[in-house]
């Protein structure tokens, strides 16, 4: 019989911060706007980039840490990174890939929070693009599903 292996995430409840957090003005790209652009695209062949733990790999300022401090078994702690259940992580790490991105004049392409998607005429047009993709990532300390 095959087993299944476990793997423990910890997650925090951060509904009550997310009441209280200001709003950011910084806009999310519309999921319905970015399928209409790839379909405009006409392309034949399409790749997928997933960044591994996207928000995990972004550090959290010193400063910021108490007010995600939670406790489990009578013991306080918090995150060093950006913590998943925030209402501006998805926000601040689309925008930190996207600068990434953009500082590294990357080819054309979608992107949405932690997902890329490049698109060409062949395999090896959409195997570049993404090649260059992944090394813009990886050298702004991302790491690669």
């Amino acid at each position: 019989m095959a087993s299944v292996e476990v793997q423990w995430r910890v997650e925090a409840d951060y509904r009550g911060l997310n009441e209280v957090t200001l709003s950011l003005s910084a806009a999310m790209p519309d999921m319905l706007e970015l399928q209409y652009e790839l379909e405009s695209k006409a392309a034949k062949w399409y790749a997928t980039i997933d960044i591994a733990n996207a928000f995990f790999s972004i550090p959290l300022a010193a400063e910021c840490r108490p007010q995600f401090a939670f406790t489990w078994r009578g013991v306080q702690y918090t995150w060093n990174r950006l913590p998943q259940g925030w209402k501006h992580s998805p926000t601040i790490c689309h925008g930190l890939i996207q600068t990434a991105l953009e500082q590294g004049e990357a080819p054309e392409h979608l992107q949405y929070i932690d997902d890329i998607i490049v698109w060409g005429n062949s395999a090896e047009e959409v195997s570049e693009k993404g090649k260059k993709i992944i090394q813009i990532l990886l050298q702004a300390g991302f790491a690669i599903k």
